[in-house]
């Protein structure tokens, strides 16, 4: 896949995303929404950045499983249930995001949420790849 992220002059400039990504592949990744589930089922971590880095993991591992890497990730939607929370934990979420997935940056949004299908859950992650 070639992954172009498009940042125009004028823009604020992105900060843990990128405003566009041209991508050109031969296949398609969609990912599923990812919460902290761990192997049995059961939702881990009780902080927002605890489940961020399950839900992240999750995501990841779904993705090198379908044959992708965090590169090829072109656009990535996280549900939280408490943007503000979100927002206050964000330098430590940019960091597990760098730590597990790189800087480069796919497309992103962040939206609020009432609640998820698991009521303990704090935040779901899903997004799409686009593979070479």
């Amino acid at each position: 896949m070639t992954a172009e992220r498009v940042n125009p002059p004028g823009m604020a400039p992105p900060t843990g995303f990128s405003h566009a990504v041209v991508a050109t592949g031969s296949r398609v990744v969609f990912l599923a929404g990812q919460t902290a589930l761990d192997g049995d089922g059961r939702i881990t971590g009780e902080t927002l950045p605890e489940q961020f880095e399950q839900a992240l993991g999750n995501l990841l591992t779904a993705l090198r499983a379908a044959g992708g890497s965090p590169a090829d990730l072109a656009r990535v939607t996280v549900y939280a249930t408490d943007v503000a929370a979100y927002r206050a934990h964000a330098p430590r979420l940019g960091r597990i995001w760098r730590e597990a997935a790189g800087r480069d940056y796919p497309a992103m949004a962040v939206v609020e949420v009432v609640r998820l299908w698991d009521e303990r859950a704090l935040l779901e992650l899903d997004g799409f790849a686009v593979l070479p």
